[in-house]
């Protein structure tokens, strides 16, 4: 991916705290920096709780950040009023993880995808705004028979189409796709993500695609970033990361994705990185990096100071302090 590309959002020392109670403070997302450049796809991956999900709705405005800065355009996303929020809103969608709890149960799915077309005032008349909702059903795999229908008639698959349609009504630039397909079945999983790279490829779409699959990842993302409990520990190109992981949990993440075959699966299994110790809380965490108490690398410097990130190689950068020899 060429960094000559305009940068759409870059998101500069982010920091989304909760406070949990008067001692206590959730670091949810904890110091991290991140571009995205117009028509590329950013995977943003991690295990549950890692604060990729956090991190992605702090980015756009639907949570308050605690501290750093967000631009999408040049824009701060969270100071931004009038016009220029609006247009933000219509620029920016989000498709949300569970496609059973993101919809109205109450709305016809026709309701449902012209509710954004009628918000920004996109369609000019009723028999516009029919057409328009026609053809986002027919873009995502559906027809136009769906739309007078209520959404406990659709399977998982469908409902997310449905998702999909919706945030693509107002015509958006930007998608936030915060595992989109985690709540679908395996065979239905494909066939969103290669729906999501076409519909890409045909509105120049940029996105920000979180997820803790690593091999979905792998097959829709220009780059990847990688968090571990709150912080970002790697971030390069998807070909890189997958051939050359640096950071040590990357490299346990990557070990652990199954092969299809009995007999590489049986020789991986050898050399399969297990970690050691449990996942520490994120509520009040202790200084020092975060990965310290699972990493078989963990120097005394681990327990003091946070590793930042820092570009090892050309466009591979990774927070650990095995590389600040």
């Amino acid at each position: 991916m060429s960094n000559s590309r305009e940068v759409v959002l870059e998101v500069k020392n982010l920091k989304k705290y909760f406070d949990i109670n008067k001692n206590a403070v959730l670091k949810a997302v904890d110091d991290v920096s991140f571009k995205i450049h117009e028509g590329e796809t950013l995977g943003l991956v991690g295990e549950s709780g890692c604060g990729k999900t956090t991190c992605g709705r702090t980015a756009i405005g639907l949570y308050n950040k605690t501290e750093g800065q967000v631009f999408y355009r040049g824009k701060d996303v969270h100071t931004i009023t009038g016009k220029d929020k609006r247009n933000f809103k219509k620029d920016v969608q989000m498709i949300f993880q569970d496609p059973y709890a993101s919809l109205n149960p109450r709305m016809t799915v026709a309701d449902i995808i012209a509710e954004g077309i009628d918000i920004h005032g996109l369609a000019k008349n009723k028999k516009e705004r029919t057409e328009k909702i026609y053809h986002y059903l027919q873009l995502v795999g559906l027809n136009k028979e769906h739309a007078s229908r209520f959404v406990h008639e659709f399977s998982g698959g469908q409902r997310q189409r449905i998702g999909i349609a919706r945030a693509l009504a107002v015509e958006p630039k930007f998608l936030v796709l915060d595992e989109p397909i985690s709540a679908l079945d395996v065979s239905i999983q494909a066939q969103i993500v290669n729906l999501l790279i076409k519909l890409q490829k045909e509105f120049g779409l940029t996105y920000l695609f979180v997820a803790h699959d690593l091999s979905m990842v792998k097959h829709i993302s220009d780059r990847v970033a990688v968090m571990y409990l709150g912080t970002m520990v790697e971030l390069t190109t998807s070909e890189e990361l997958y051939d050359k992981p640096m950071h040590p949990y990357t490299q346990a993440l990557l070990s652990a994705i199954p092969i299809p075959d009995p007999k590489v699966e049986l020789e991986r299994e050898k050399n399969k990185i297990k970690l050691e110790g449990d996942v520490p809380s994120p509520i009040n965490p202790a200084p020092g990096c975060r990965f310290k108490g699972r990493c078989k690398y963990a120097m005394e410097i681990c327990g003091k100071e946070c590793p930042t990130l820092k570009e090892i190689e050309p466009n591979h950068f990774v927070a650990c302090h095995k590389f600040n020899k």
